[in-house]
């Protein structure tokens, strides 16, 4: 039997990818690439050689259950696991720990993002299959730690022990530094981005529940006699009334002492933003990403995006967002990612249709 199992959390809205990112299709439901594969689809593939596919989980809000079924049909409806309500990563991490511990006690699960893009994935399967031979049978919490390329203020850092293990003791976690800390992280040798991967054995993380998050292990634990049965939405449903909102990372891997890391020596990004695509696409002698239908004079280091049967014309533009996507022109600067919340905001009060 295949011990191993993979959890794909597809439950955010990807408002930093606005208008292209909506609230009806997110953008892990989109081709953002352009290779024909959605990035769930791209992650779900990603684990195909870690585990089988009938190992491997969705955990997204009800409404998006049609979009998981559609782009993954090969996927019964026990593998896609549905939040009625969002409650950050804490809770979408808990809730299939205790339903697949129910299945096999001697299960480990990595968790992952559905958005995140990786290159020289045969690093990175082995990077974290050192990882699942760490948990299997310990107590270990294990992260995978991405090898930083420059100081970088919005991914979080793992500072950790030196050792010559390839699974090293952490010592601490910083979110977002600003960038004068991050320039020192990165000065010192000891500190990796936080990628958001984790690998634990379905035991270790269950117990580190109870021990850092008491309450939230409670409720799942309860779902025992509903797990893989009919009841088991109803008891989600209510369960998740009764969690309160908060990360993994703060609520259990920030207060854990028994916490590891293994580095990722793969390429990879989070595609946090519109800069961060920018910074992975192909671009012309300007430095420029045209998805679509351009004319550009005089324009740099900016990323136009539109469909095929509309022009954009630019002139004079230097880091610039130039996007058209459905009823929604968005011209701003590419690295304004923290006016987004903003823009939808607005954008929400002239209508829901905007969002």
């Amino acid at each position: 039997m295949n011990h191993n199992y993979v959890v794909i959390m597809a439950g955010g809205i990807g408002s930093r990818f606005w208008p292209y990112s909506r609230a009806e299709k997110p953008k892990q439901f989109l081709d953002v690439l352009g290779t024909g594969r959605s990035l769930l689809q791209m992650t779900f593939d990603r684990f195909l050689g870690i585990c089988p596919a009938e190992n491997i989980y969705v955990i997204t809000n009800k409404s998006y259950k049609g979009l998981v079924n559609e782009q993954l049909p090969e996927l019964s409806d026990d593998q896609v696991l549905l939040e009625p309500i969002g409650r950050n990563t804490a809770p979408a991490v808990a809730y299939p720990a205790f339903k697949i511990r129910e299945k096999d006690p001697e299960a480990v699960m990595i968790v992952a993002p559905s958005d995140h893009i990786v290159f020289k994935e045969n690093i990175f399967e082995e990077n974290l299959t050192t990882a699942i031979d760490a948990a299997r049978g310990s107590d270990k919490l294990i992260t995978l730690g991405i090898v930083p390329t420059r100081p970088e203020t919005g991914y979080g850092y793992i500072q950790y022990h030196q050792s010559t293990e390839d699974v090293k003791k952490v010592k601490t976690f910083t979110e977002k530094p600003e960038m004068e800390l991050a320039k020192k992280f990165i000065e010192s040798g000891d500190f990796v981005w936080n990628a958001g991967i984790f690998i634990w054995s379905v035991d270790s993380i269950t117990r580190a529940f109870y021990k850092h998050l008491e309450d939230t292990a409670v409720i799942f634990d309860e779902g025992k006699d509903h797990y893989y049965k009919d009841s088991e939405q109803d008891f989600i449903d209510k369960a998740y009334t009764q969690c309160k909102s908060i990360s993994i990372d703060y609520g259990v891997m920030e207060k854990a002492d028994n916490v590891h890391m293994v580095k990722g020596r793969f390429d990879w990004s989070d595609l946090g933003s519109w800069d961060s695509l920018h910074e992975i696409r192909d671009k012309d002698d300007n430095a420029n990403v045209v998805d679509g239908n351009a004319l550009l004079y005089d324009t740099k280091n900016c990323y136009v995006k539109g469909p095929d049967d509309t022009l954009i014309v630019a002139q004079d533009l230097d880091g610039y967002l130039i996007t058209k996507s459905d009823n929604v022109v968005l011209i701003c600067k590419k690295d304004a990612e923290k006016k987004f919340r903003e823009f939808l905001n607005d954008a929400r009060e002239k209508g829901a249709e905007y969002t």
